[in-house]
C-alpha cells in the first residue's frame, strides 16, 4: 500500500528537493536566480491540465509521439483509487491525441498496486519493436520486507487486437518482471531496447542498496531477468537514477547519482564480453566542482559517439567524447543558482541540446532551455519559465521534438494542481 506520507514528489527515490538540497551548500543557494537569460520568441500551449482523478496525477516523466503525432506519457498518481491505491492512487498511462482543433487524453491503462500489479511509474513509456509500449513502475509486484510496496516492476501495453471505433479503448497490460530486494528494487528511468529485441533498464536498490543495471531477454513467453552490474557505492558509483542508453555496439552507458572517486556521482561504460559484462568508470565528477556533480539525469549519444549530459548539483552541461580509448570530458554550459536539471537532454537534427530544469527559471518553478554549438562554444536560450500556476511548474521531463521543431514536455504540478503537458512552437 503506497503509505499516506508518499504524497507528489516522494514515491521510491523520487523525493527530489529533499535529496538535492542536501547536496547544496549555503554559497550555492546564495546566488539562486541571479542570472535569468533572455527567452526566444516562442509560443507555449498547455495541451492538458490533469483533474487528479483517473486521468491521473502528477506527471514526472516525459513523453513519446506516434507516427500519427499523438503523445504517450504516465502519471505518477491518480487513475485507480481502490485496494491498494488509497489515498493518492497508483497511476496510469494516458495517450493524447488531436480532436478537431485540441487535444483530447485517454486513460489507456491504470495501475492497480500491489500485490498484483505495478505502481507510481517511473519512466518514460516507449515503443517497443512491434509497435507496443514499454515501461517501468517504481512500486508495486509482490511487497513485503524491504519493499513494503513492492520493489516495482517492467511491464508492456498493448493495444486493442481488433479495432476499436471508440476513443475509450483500453490497451492491456503484460507485468514482464516483478522484482525482489535480491534482483534489484525501484526501477529509474526509460527502458532501452538492443537490436535483438533485449530490454535493459536501471533499478535504484536491490539488495546492495546502490542500484544495478539489468538486462531482461524474451524465452518462451517469458522474460529472463540477467544483472548486469550491482553498483556497491564505491569508485563504481551509486543509485543509477537516469535509466540507460546502448550504442550500435551494444554498449550500455549511464550515470550514478553518488559514489565515484569523490562520492558525487559518475558516468559509465558497460562493455559485454564472453565471460559477462565488464563496468569501465568514463568519469567521477567531484563534489563542490567547477564541472558539476550528483548526476540525475541519464547521458544521450550523437552519431558520432559521444555522450551529453548534466549534472544536478552545480548545474552544468557536459560532454564525454571517445578518443584513442579514454574519455574527455568538456563542461558546455554552466548554469546559475540551483536549476538541477532531472532528466535527459535531447538533441535535434543540428546538434541542439533542449532540456529542462526543475527549480530553474525566474519564478523559480524551473524552466525549458536551449543550448547551441557556436563557433567552439555554446550558447543558453532560456525558452520558456513556469510559473507554478496554471501553466504548471517543477518539471523533471526530457523534451521530445517533432519533425517539425516543436517541443513537448510535461509538469508535475500546476494547472490544477495535479500537473500539465506541455508544447513550444517556433
Amino acid at each position: 500500500m503506497l503509505a499516506p506520507q508518499q504524497t507528489a514528489a516522494s514515491i521510491p527515490g523520487i523525493n527530489v528537493r529533499a535529496r538535492v538540497a542536501a547536496f547544496v551548500s549555503i554559497a550555492i543557494l546564495a546566488v539562486l536566480l541571479a542570472f535569468a537569460p533572455t527567452a526566444q520568441a516562442q509560443t507555449f500551449t498547455v495541451l492538458y491540465r490533469f483533474s487528479g482523478g483517473e486521468d491521473g496525477k502528477n506527471p514526472y516523466v516525459g513523453l513519446s509521439m506516434d507516427n500519427a503525432g499523438n503523445l504517450y506519457g504516465t502519471t505518477a498518481y491518480g487513475g485507480f483509487f481502490g485496494n491498494n491505491c488509497q489515498p493518492h492512487g497508483c497511476g496510469g498511462v494516458f495517450k493524447l491525441a488531436h480532436q478537431g482543433g485540441g487535444w483530447l487524453l485517454h486513460p489507456l491503462y491504470q495501475f492497480q498496486g500491489p500485490p498484483g500489479d505495478g505502481a507510481a511509474p517511473s519512466s518514460r513509456v516507449i515503443f517497443g519493436p512491434e509497435g507496443v509500449l514499454y515501461g517501468a513502475t517504481a512500486a508495486g509486484g509482490p511487497a513485503g520486507g524491504n519493499c513494503a510496496n513492492g520493489c516495482g516492476t517492467v511491464f508492456k501495453l498493448t493495444p486493442p487486437a481488433s479495432f476499436c471505433r471508440s476513443f475509450q479503448c483500453n490497451w492491456s497490460e503484460t507485468q514482464l518482471y516483478a522484482f525482489s530486494y535480491s534482483d534489484g528494487a525501484n526501477p529509474r528511468g526509460e527502458v532501452a531496447f538492443d537490436a535483438a529485441g533485449d530490454l535493459y533498464g536501471a533499478t535504484s536498490g536491490g539488495n546492495m542498496g546502490n542500484g544495478t543495471v539489468y538486462e531482461l531477454t524474451p524465452a518462451s513467453g517469458a522474460w529472463i531477468l540477467n544483472s548486469l552490474h550491482a553498483f556497491t557505492g564505491g569508485a563504481d558509483g551509486s543509485e543509477p537514477n537516469g535509466g540507460v542508453q546502448l550504442d550500435p555496439a551494444g554498449n550500455v552507458y549511464g550515470t550514478t547519482l553518488e559514489g565515484g572517486a569523490d562520492s558525487a556521482g559518475t558516468v559509465f561504460q558497460l562493455v559485454p564480453s564472453r565471460t559477462g559484462w565488464g563496468l569501465n568508470t568514463l568519469y567521477s565528477f567531484q563534489f563542490h566542482s567547477s564541472n558539476g556533480s550528483h548526476p540525475w539525469a541519464g547521458v544521450i549519444l550523437d552519431p558520432a559517439g559521444n555522450l551529453y549530459g548534466a549534472t544536478c548539483v552545480g548545474g552544468v552541461i557536459f560532454e564525454l567524447s571517445p578518443s584513442n580509448g579514454s574519455w574527455t570530458y568538456n563542461s558546455l554550459y554552466a548554469f546559475s543558482g540551483i536549476p538541477c536539471p532531472m532528466a535527459d537532454l535531447a538533441m535535434d537534427a543540428a546538434g541542439n541540446l533542449y532540456g529542462t530544469t526543475e527549480q530553474g527559471g525566474i519564478h523559480g518553478f524551473g524552466n525549458v532551455f536551449k543550448s547551441t554549438p557556436s563557433n567552439g562554444s555554446w550558447i543558453y536560450t532560456d525558452l520558456y519559465d513556469f510559473t507554478g500556476g496554471s501553466d504548471g511548474g517543477t518539471p523533471y521531463s526530457n523534451v521530445l521534438i517533432d519533425a517539425n521543431g516543436n517541443l513537448y514536455g510535461t509538469a508535475s504540478i500546476g494547472g490544477t494542481g495535479n500537473g500539465t503537458v506541455w508544447e513550444i512552437t517556433p
